[in-house]
């Protein structure tokens, strides 16, 4: 089978696959929300100031897909209440982990949130989207060079009977990739093109913004960054499928040019630690320290993670994709 559908039912098989049965935040791996709140509050805030850029509309969605345990949206909306704001939004969440789901529902009961399922509702009311390490879950096809042609790689059994990683004996239609000069291997997750398109439609009918943050590079297309985690440590991603988180490299530069075909507004992507700093991570941490003298230590370094490129500030990217002819949005 190609890498993509190895990843694909590893990830999501109902009966066995990894977010089906037992997604690992704070075990497998840890996400920003998780980290520090002010993280949650942030784009709290920035979603607030970009509803009212938006002229206040009285019917909106606050959408978040991937929401894990919940964090992210309830530190989120207690930002936006603390800033009296909020009281029309929707909130509504995608989320593809049942496990998750049920966390969810148990966490944000207050905020009665709706649960999108492959994105339906978008589109019915303007809307701002906003995504934490969701789109490096997105299935990856990979392809390498050989005599001269192109050819998929697949997963499959070698002589022992384990799993293995091959390359198609067919030629794979590289044309239709955008690949770099002088390349022999290539990473393409083919579902950057359908949230392009969703996003598209629903910015054809509604004025709205996507904001998506995430661990990739801005420019140049990835080679092989397919790898799997489990227990905060890094194993093969053949090793557990299942039982592990398998993850890939976001090509930024390709979003941003797939959406910028597509006529959507494009900013970024910029690193995180700056587009933190320029939210005003800083002044949130300080007052968070003053009010919390026992938690400060706790604090100051869990906002230093965020935003030290040493450590997620430069390898995290964020972007925007918007509906043509809004004006810039905050921190870009």
């Amino acid at each position: 089978m190609p890498v993509s559908a190895y990843m694909n039912a590893c990830l999501h098989d109902p009966e066995h696959g990894y977010y089906a049965t037992r997604p690992g935040i704070g075990r497998d791996f840890i996400t920003a929300p998780e980290i520090s709140q002010v993280f949650g509050e942030m784009l709290g805030l920035w979603a607030l100031h970009e509803w009212q850029a938006l002229g206040s509309p009285e019917r909106f969605s606050l959408v978040e897909a991937g929401a894990g345990r919940g964090t992210m949206m309830d530190d989120m909306m207690r930002a936006v209440r603390q800033a009296n704001g909020g009281q029309g939004f929707d909130v509504a969440i995608n989320e593809a982990s049942p496990v998750y789901s049920a966390a969810q529902k148990e966490r944000l009961s207050d905020l009665h949130p709706s649960f999108l399922g492959a994105f339906q509702s978008i589109g019915e009311a303007p809307f701002i989207l906003i995504a934490n390490e969701w789109l490096d879950c997105l299935p990856a096809r990979q392809f390498v060079q050989s005599d001269g042609d192109w050819h998929e790689k697949v997963v499959g059994l070698d002589d022992q009977g384990d799993l293995a990683i091959g390359i198609a004996t067919d030629k794979a239609n590289a044309p239709a990739f955008e690949m770099r000069d002088g390349a022999t291997s290539f990473e393409v997750q083919p579902a950057l093109e359908t949230l392009v398109d969703v996003l598209k439609d629903a910015f054809s009918v509604v004025p709205g913004r996507a904001l998506f943050i995430d661990y990739g590079v801005s420019e140049g297309a990835p080679g092989d960054t397919l790898r799997a985690f489990q227990r905060g440590l890094q194993v093969g991603p053949l090793a557990l499928p299942g039982s592990s988180d398998l993850t890939v490299d976001v090509d930024f530069g390709r979003l941003r040019r797939l959406a910028e075909k597509a006529g959507l507004s494009v900013h970024g992507p910029v690193e995180q630690g700056p587009f933190l700093m320029g939210l005003g991570v800083e002044a949130r941490m300080h007052a968070l320290i003053r009010a919390n003298q026992g938690r400060a230590e706790e604090i100051y370094k869990g906002v230093t993670r965020l935003v030290d490129p040493a450590e997620m500030g430069r390898r995290f990217k964020v972007i925007c994709l918007s509906a043509p002819g809004l004006a810039a949005p905050v921190g870009f």
